[in-house]
């Protein structure tokens, strides 16, 4: 699966903003046609994402386009619009069932076939963000073989369970969890929740930090000052990769010698260890460290 280290997202209106975001560099750029664009301009954006897919080049950037929440009445125009320019993903807010991913998904499915595209070559990534998409989560990870991602709402979250959010952010810490471990249960890449304040680089780089450590695959972010600091973040050191590959020449050297737990350095080497240095280059590998 592709690196989704940052996930930036640009209004779909706004074509000087979108050509700024695709010389980033950043792992995902989504083109906004929900929160970032006012309800009157919202053909102007389909109209706008369009010809930003089919004239720019993103280089290694995934070209996604999150679209109006189903139910909104707008999402069926916005697949409608959006489809044809072939991004390589939809973004599905307020998800709170199973059913509104497979309604996308059939819709997409449809386009891929008529147009002759290969099957599933569009991904679905799933934006978390209520009280019943928390609780529903388990059937949210199943909905659909084109699921790739979760992405954590904070700020939807705490206004739709009546919160205050807080710089600590204990308040939506429970509902944070619990979609990085829905999301490692199902193999999907957990993505995490906006920093809203982007002058503020001091608090970005905490809230990321402990993003990572929580085991999120990388950030969404609202500024390109936010692309660098999240990305390295998000990328093993080359430190870390040595350290992997180290773990991982001798477990194969005590495999062969039919070992199971040895100890390197006077630290007992076992399954979880192994694990975790397996996905510390897998992460170096979607980063194109390795």
């Amino acid at each position: 699966m592709r690196a989704r280290r940052a996930l930036l997202y640009v209004p779909g209106d706004d074509l000087r903003k979108i050509k700024k975001a695709v010389t980033l560099d950043v792992d995902c750029i989504c083109l906004d046609l929900e929160d970032g664009v006012a309800i009157n301009r919202k053909v102007a954006a389909r109209s706008t994402i369009c010809q930003a897919l089919e004239s720019l080049d993103f280089g290694r950037s995934e070209r996604l386009a999150r679209i109006n929440p189903v139910g909104s009445g707008l999402e069926s125009l916005d697949l409608e619009a959006i489809l044809p320019a072939h991004p390589d993903g939809i973004v599905v807010p307020k998800v709170e069932h199973g059913d509104q991913l497979r309604w996308v998904s059939r819709h997409i499915g449809e386009v891929e076939q008529a147009r002759g595209w290969t099957p599933g070559s569009i991904a679905l990534i799933a934006i978390v963000e209520t009280a019943k998409g928390i609780v529903n989560l388990p059937e949210i990870i199943q909905a659909d073989a084109r699921l790739q991602a979760l992405i954590f709402g904070a700020e939807d979250f705490a206004s739709d369970i009546g919160a205050t959010r807080t710089p600590q952010g204990w308040e939506v810490f429970y509902a944070r969890s619990a979609v990085v471990t829905h999301a490692a249960a199902a193999d999907l890449q957990a993505i995490d929740q906006v920093y809203v304040n982007f002058q503020d680089f001091e608090g970005l780089m905490q809230d990321t930090q402990l993003g990572m450590q929580m085991g999120f695959s990388g950030k969404q972010i609202i500024h390109p000052n936010q692309v660098q600091p999240v990305q390295e973040i998000f990328t093993p050191s080359q430190e870390a990769i040595q350290s992997a590959l180290d773990l991982m020449e001798a477990f194969d050297h005590h495999q062969r010698e039919g070992r199971g737990a040895f100890a390197i350095d006077g630290k007992m080497i076992d399954a979880p260890i192994i694990k975790a240095a397996a996905r510390v280059l897998e992460k170096a590998r979607a980063a194109g460290k390795l």
